[in-house]
C-alpha cells in the first residue's frame, strides 16, 4: 500500500516551486502555499498508477489549477472545521506513537484509529501543513542565506513547458516537436507540414509567445 502521507512530503518542493512562481501577486505565500496543499491532496486522490504516469507530471496541473482558482476566487482558500479536527485528531495521535514507539504511525494506521479513507488522512494531514522557511534562523526575526541550487525551480520549469504544449492546438503542438525537439530547419518542417517556410517563421513567433503566456499565467 502506498504511503500517500510520504508521497505528500516528497512533493511539497513542487508546491513550494509553484508558489514561488505566483509570489507578489496580491496574495499571501501562506495562502498559495495551503491552495497547493489542496491540489496535491486533489491529486493523491485520484492519482491512478497504473496509468503510466510519473506523480510528479500528473500533479503538476492539479496543483497549478488550485493556484489558479485561488486567484480567480480572490485569495480565500477555506480549510472546513472537520478537517481541522481531523488533523488536530492525527497529530495527537502521532505524538503520542511518538513518545511510545519512537515513530509516527502511517496514514494506513491514521486511517484505521481514526475510522476514515486513508485519503482523508492525507487531506488533513497535507492541508494543515505550515510553510518552513529556509531562511529563518531560530525563533529569531532575522534571515540567512542559504546557497543552495533550486533543483525543483527546473522540475518546476520542465513541468510547465510539458502542460503548455498539451494546451496548444495539434497543428501548433506538431511545428514545436519538430523544430524544438526533432531539431527539425524552418524549411524541414514547412515541407513537412505542408507550409511555406515564411509560414513556419511566422507561425513559430506566434507559438512561442502564446507558450510563454501560458508559462506565466
Amino acid at each position: 500500500m502506498v504511503d500517500k502521507n510520504a508521497v505528500a512530503s516528497r512533493h511539497l518542493g513542487l508546491v513550494h516551486s509553484l508558489c514561488k512562481r505566483f509570489a507578489g501577486r496580491g496574495i499571501d505565500y501562506e495562502e498559495l502555499y495551503a491552495a497547493g496543499c489542496l491540489g496535491l491532496s486533489k491529486a493523491l486522490n485520484s492519482f491512478d498508477e497504473a496509468k503510466g504516469w510519473q506523480f510528479s507530471t500528473y500533479a503538476f496541473p492539479v496543483i497549478l489549477g488550485e493556484i489558479r482558482r485561488l486567484f480567480r476566487d480572490g485569495g480565500a482558500v477555506k480549510v472546513s472545521r472537520s478537517l481541522k479536527e481531523l488533523a488536530l485528531k492525527a497529530a495527537r495521535l502521532n505524538e503520542e506513537s511518538l513518545r511510545q514507539n519512537g515513530a509516527e504511525l502511517t496514514v494506513g494506521a491514521l486511517a484505521k484509529k481514526l475510522d476514515v479513507s486513508a485519503e482523508r488522512v492525507a487531506e488533513a494531514l497535507c492541508c494543515m501543513q505550515t510553510p518552513l522557511s529556509l531562511t529563518a534562523e531560530g525563533e529569531a526575526d532575522t534571515q540567512i542565506d542559504v546557497p543552495t541550487p533550486d533543483i525543483q525551480y527546473a522540475v518546476t520549469e520542465r513541468l510547465a513547458l510539458q502542460d503548455a504544449l498539451q494546451r496548444l492546438e495539434a497543428g501548433d503542438r506538431a511545428l514545436i516537436i519538430l523544430r524544438y525537439f526533432q531539431s527539425k530547419t524552418q524549411t524541414q518542417t514547412a515541407r513537412q507540414l505542408n507550409m511555406t517556410q515564411v509560414q513556419v517563421s511566422r507561425r513559430e513567433k506566434k507559438i512561442l509567445a502564446h507558450i510563454r503566456e501560458l508559462m506565466e499565467s
